[in-house]
């Protein structure tokens, strides 16, 4: 037999008739599912009056100024490149992740003047501050 809107069923059990209260003793008892007396039985007196923007808004922090949602960069001084990199590897977020400079998480890095640089190091894919540059490039390193 085809199917076709005409035979179409839904499964036993998937759909029941409504709580129909409020319509006499017989239906559902005395109070029709709205428990006993009082401010909560009476119509028109929402469960939800508590909830909504007002209190959202008067649950937020209420502070001045205003907070980037971006992601910071981890910080790392050309001293610490020094003491992890001999100029063979260049220098990438996933090189300074697997060495410990940074942490495993961290998205991006920027790369800061503290400290001397004596080898010719490569960066690739990394923040670099003015000083920085200049101390890489002066040590005949490579900024990609």
């Amino acid at each position: 037999m085809a199917i076709g809107m005409h035979n179409l069923t839904s499964s036993k059990g998937s759909r029941s008739s409504r709580k129909r209260v409020g319509r006499g003793l017989g239906s559902t008892g005395t109070y029709s599912g709205r428990g006993g007396k009082g401010q909560t039985a009476r119509s028109g007196v929402s469960g939800l009056r508590r909830l909504g923007m007002r209190r959202t808004i008067l649950a937020q922090p209420k502070m001045r100024g205003f907070k980037s949602l971006e992601d910071k960069p981890a910080v790392v001084n050309v001293a610490a490149l020094m003491a992890h990199f001999d100029g063979k590897t260049p220098v990438t977020l996933m090189e300074l992740k697997k060495a410990g400079v940074v942490r495993m998480s961290a998205r991006r890095v920027k790369i800061l003047g503290s400290g001397e640089v004596n080898v010719a190091l490569t960066v690739k894919g990394c923040d670099i501050s003015e000083g920085a540059k200049q101390k890489i490039l002066a040590a005949g390193g490579k900024i990609v």
